[in-house]
């Protein structure tokens, strides 16, 4: 399946007339054994997202000390108790939305001296069961973080709501990043990708169409 969904994910990157480097796919490996994982893998692909912290502790050591330029994306809600083990084994943490967990990953980064990409979590459509800032509250909460934090903020995510059109979500987070000068924009997964990537997506977070359905 990855090949496949590889060169279809290609050929859409080129017809949106953008450049194939410069969109990363993140393969979400969620409920996905090591055995599958492995596989993609074994087929050149090295970036991966999880959003769950036993996902992370029970299934990467072993991955990642068998092949040492893995990145690991962490793509869930942030608990402040599962941060640190986060931070130890993720490269690229996509969901920052709170100052509480915001300040966590300052300290662990002062005292470990690991630096490590953030994405900050836009609720773009004001959904309240779902993570991220409110758009009432981004810029506050943007200028705050760039302003009295010292993590490497490189780009903003979302997840639309799934009864609407994304595109007007994905454009609306790519013109709150450029008031920022925040070069990177993950949002897009299996089912609206194409979109994503016309609204001009660097991370684009894809696992059924890579890995088939989960169990």
């Amino acid at each position: 399946m990855y090949k496949q969904f590889l060169s279809a994910f290609e050929n859409v990157i080129l017809s949106s007339k953008r450049e194939i480097e410069d969109v990363e796919l993140v393969a979400v490996s969620k409920k996905k054994s090591i055995d599958e994982i492995q596989t993609v893998i074994d087929q050149g692909h090295i970036s991966f997202g999880e959003n769950q912290i036993q996902e992370l502790e029970s299934k990467w050591p072993l991955l990642k000390s068998n092949q040492s330029d893995l990145k690991l994306n962490f793509i869930g809600n942030i608990q402040s108790r599962k941060a640190e083990s986060i931070h130890e084994h993720c490269e690229v943490i996509h969901s920052l939305d709170r100052i509480k967990i915001v300040k966590i990953f300052d300290k662990l980064e002062k005292s470990k001296n690991i630096i490590r990409e953030y994405f900050i979590q836009i609720n773009t459509g004001n959904e309240p069961q779902k993570s991220g800032v409110l758009m009432s509250q981004a810029e506050e909460f943007i200028s705050k973080c760039l302003k009295d934090y010292k993590l490497k903020i490189i780009g903003l995510m979302c997840i639309p709501p799934v009864d609407e059109d994304p595109r007007e979500h994905f454009l609306n987070l790519k013109s709150l990043a450029n008031n920022f000068n925040l070069q990177k924009l993950s949002m897009g997964m299996s089912n609206d990708y194409d979109v994503a990537i016309a609204c001009g997506a660097t991370h684009i977070r894809v696992g059924t169409q890579i890995f088939g359905a989960r169990n």
